[in-house]
């Protein structure tokens, strides 16, 4: 099948010569033996998707964070995220206490457990 095609200016106008057809090129046994060869369905796999990383932006930085990070290394991981576990509830504890006593509100009292976690990573206690 031979294609040509040729234009001119605008003046002349659009020519074209074209040979051959818009139908199927494939007739008969060159279409079946091309349909078998291609699968009916295709299987896709689930897009690969990495993890989030929760880290720290202040890891290894601030007053504290070489006496976490060796403590750390000394008690094991999972030991350690136990530990500090502990220590934030208690601490948010203290803080409900505190702004029981004063009469803060639930939005205050959030708010002070967020500044002390802003306060905590800036320290290197979360390190």
């Amino acid at each position: 099948m031979a294609t040509s095609i040729t234009a001119t200016g605008f003046k002349g106008g659009l020519v074209s010569s074209f040979h051959g057809s818009w139908g199927t090129s494939f007739v008969g046994e060159d279409y079946k033996t091309l349909t078998k060869s291609v699968p009916s369905w295709v299987r896709v796999a689930k897009p690969v998707r990495s993890q989030p990383v929760m880290k720290n932006i202040n890891e290894g930085k601030g007053l504290f964070a070489p006496v976490v990070v060796v403590a750390r290394n000394i008690i094991g991981k999972k030991r350690f995220n136990q530990l500090r576990g502990k220590a934030i509830a208690l601490h948010s504890q203290v803080i409900t206490e505190f702004c029981k006593s004063i009469g803060a509100d639930a939005k205050q009292r959030q708010g002070l457990i967020r500044l002390a976690k802003k306060n905590g990573e800036r320290l290197g206690f979360l390190a």
